[in-house]
C-alpha cells in the first residue's frame, strides 16, 4: 500500500477547515481565543496567529482537535470547569467576598 500524496491545495483545505472548526468550537464553548490556544498547545496568540496565515503542522493540528474533542465529550459527562480570564474570575470572587 502507498501513503497518500498530500498536494497543496489539500494541505490550504484542511489549515481553512482547521481555523473553521476552530471559529465554531470558540462560539461553541464560549471560550476566548487565548484561552484556547492557552489550554489546547500552550500558545495564547495561536488563534490570531492562525487568523493571520500561520500553517500549523500536522502534530500541532492533531493536539487541537484532540483538544476540541476533549473538551466536547468532557462537556457532555458534565465535567468541563469554565475557562477565562483567571483576573476576571478574581475580581468576581473579590466582589462575591465583599458582599458577604
Amino acid at each position: 500500500m502507498s501513503r497518500p500524496v498530500f498536494t497543496a491545495a489539500w494541505e490550504d483545505n484542511m489549515e481553512r477547515s482547521l481555523l473553521q472548526r476552530i471559529e465554531a468550537f470558540l462560539t461553541e464553548s464560549a471560550m476566548p481565543p487565548s484561552v484556547f490556544g492557552r489550554a489546547a498547545v500552550h500558545d495564547p496568540r495561536l488563534v490570531s496567529d492562525l487568523r493571520g496565515g500561520r500553517e500549523p503542522g500536522t502534530e500541532l493540528i492533531c493536539r487541537i482537535e484532540h483538544f476540541m474533542n476533549k473538551w466536547r465529550a468532557d462537556h457532555r459527562a458534565g465535567h468541563v470547569t469554565p475557562q477565562g480570564d483567571r483576573r476576571l474570575r478574581a475580581t468576581r470572587r473579590q466582589c462575591a467576598e465583599a458582599r458577604a
